[in-house]
C-alpha cells in the first residue's frame, strides 16, 4: 500500500485525536501521575504501536515492518537518556508533580513538529545526495565514540540556554507558578511564569537528542512515512514512560553505554552499505540484545553508593 497524501493526513488527524482525547478528557485536571496510572498508559501506547506495527506488516510488507519496530526501539531507547534530562530539569525548577504532565505535554507537540521537519529535510538530502550517508554514517560513529566516554551525566545551565536568554530578555517573568498557567497578566502586563522556561528548556533539549536519533532512524529507514510513525509513536508513550521510570532511571547506569554501542552499529552498517549488506531481522536482533544487556547488566550490577533522588514540591 501506497502512503498517499490521504493516508499522511489520516495517520495526523488520528494522532491529533489522541492527543486531544489526552488533554480534554483523561488529563483535564492537573494531578500527580501515580506509578499504576503511568504503567497503564505506557501498556497502552506500546500496545497501540505494535499494533500499528503489524498494520505496516500487512500493508506493507516485512521489511516495511521490521524498519518500523527497528527505528521505534531505537527512539524508544534514546529517549531514556531524554527523560533523564527532563528529570533533571523540573528538580531544578522544582516543578511540582501535577504540573510536569502539562509541560511534557506541549514539549511532545513542539518535538513532533520539529523532528517532522527534520525528518523530512534529512530524508530529501539523503535521497539527492549519495555520499551524505557516509557523512551520517560517521557521524553516527562519532557520536556513539563519544557518547560511551563522556563522563559524568548530562548538566543543567538555563542561564547559558540561549533560547532562555532570549525569553528573559525579551518578556517579564514571574517568580510564581500561577496554578500551572504558562501565562499571567498582572496589571495589564503579559508575563511568562517559570512553567514557561521549563518548556523551552525541555523543547531546547529535545532538539539537541534529535540530532541523534533523527540520524540514527534515518540510517535504518529511507522511507520517510516509516521514519516519521516510528518517531510519533516513540514520541507519545514518552510522558508515560517518563512518569513510570522517574524512579527508575538511575538505576539504568549501563544503558548509556549499550546506547553508544546501537550508534556505532548503525554508523558502522551505513558505511559498509555499498560492500555489505545487513539484513534487517539481524540489526533489529542486534539493537535488541544490545539493549536487553545493558538493562540487564544494570539491574545486575547496581551502582553503589546510588544518590536518592532530589524530592519534588507537594
Amino acid at each position: 500500500m501506497e502512503t498517499t497524501p490521504l493516508f499522511w493526513v489520516g495517520f495526523n488527524a488520528f494522532v491529533l485525536a489522541l492527543l486531544l482525547l489526552d488533554l480534554l478528557v483523561f488529563n483535564r485536571k492537573a494531578h500527580v501521575v501515580r506509578m499504576r496510572e503511568a504503567l497503564g498508559w505506557s501498556a497502552f501506547w506500546i500496545l497501540l504501536s505494535l499494533s500499528f506495527n503489524y498494520l505496516v506488516y500487512r500493508w506493507m510488507g516485512q521489511q516495511a515492518a521490521l524498519e518500523f519496530l527497528t527505528g521505534y526501539l531505537i527512539e524508544k531507547s534514546l529517549s531514556v537518556d531524554n527523560l533523564f534530562v527532563f528529570l533533571l530539569i523540573f528538580s531544578y525548577f522544582k516543578v511540582p508533580q501535577q504540573y510536569q504532565h502539562k509541560i511534557l505535554f506541549w514539549g511532545i507537540i513542539g518535538a513532533l513538529v520539529l523532528r517532522a521537519v527534520f525528518i523530512l529535510a534529512g530524508a530529501a538530502l539523503l535521497a539527492k545526495f549519495h555520499f551524505l550517508l557516509y557523512v551520517l554514517g560517521a557521524f553516527l560513529v562519532y557520536t556513539g565514540v563519544k557518547m560511551a566516554t563522556s563522563a559524568g551525566g548530562p548538566e543543567i545551565d538555563p542561564d547559558n540556554n540561549p533560547v532562555v536568554k532570549f525569553l528573559s530578555r525579551h518578556l517579564p517573568i514571574t517568580n510564581r507558578l500561577h496554578e500551572g498557567n504558562f501565562f499571567v497578566r498582572q496589571n495589564g502586563t503579559l508575563f511568562a511564569t517559570p512553567l514557561l522556561v521549563v518548556l523551552v528548556m525541555v523543547e531546547t533539549t529535545d532538539v539537541v537528542f534529535a540530532a541523534d536519533s533523527i540520524p540514527a532512524i534515518l540510517a535504518i529507514s529511507r522511507d520517510t512515512f516509516i521514519v516519521y510513525t516510528s518517531n510519533v509513536f516513540a514520541l507519545l508513550g514518552l510522558r508515560a514512560l517518563y512518569f513510570a521510570l522517574e524512579g527508575l532511571m538511575r538505576l539504568f547506569h549501563y544503558l548509556h553505554y549499550g546506547l553508544s554501542l546501537i550508534l556505532i552499529f548503525i554508523g558502522g552498517k551505513l558505511l559498509v552499505a555499498d560492500l555489505a549488506h545487513i539484513p534487517m531481522g539481524i540489526s533489529l536482533g542486534v539493537v535488541g540484545l544490545i539493549l536487553a544487556g545493558s538493562i540487564g547488566l544494570s539491574l545486575l550490577f547496581p551502582k553503589k553508593e546510588q544518590a536518592p533522588l532530589p524530592t519534588q514540591e507537594p
